[in-house]
């Protein structure tokens, strides 16, 4: 899960962290997305790992977590209808962009 990568909202974050150890869980938690993504500084990243080490409920958490990415990331693409998948580049304002399907095949 970790990486090289060190920037400073992870540095400035992981400094203001409490040790309160009854915050200690929740403040892990709100870095998990980006621990699983492997886009922590190396040294949030290792202290997350210490704090699992010793806590069975974070560590299942991390694990469920995982599990669900990668299932996710197993799945096919939705295909969104024509119509949707319009009406979604008119709202971000990307007509120029929307091709129509009978157009695609082209």
């Amino acid at each position: 899960m970790c990486t090289e990568q060190t920037e400073q909202h992870d540095l400035q974050t992981f400094d203001a962290w409490e040790d309160d150890a009854t915050q200690g869980c929740e403040r892990y938690l709100r870095h998990l997305s980006e621990y699983v993504d492997g886009a922590l500084s190396e040294e949030l990243c290792h202290e997350i790992e210490t704090h699992m080490a010793e806590c069975d409920n974070c560590r299942v958490v991390v694990n469920t977590l995982n599990k669900t990415v990668a299932l996710y990331r197993r799945l096919p693409a939705p295909e969104l209808p024509s119509t949707v998948r319009e009406q979604l580049y008119r709202v971000l304002r990307l007509e120029d962009f929307y091709t129509p399907p009978d157009a695609e095949q082209s």
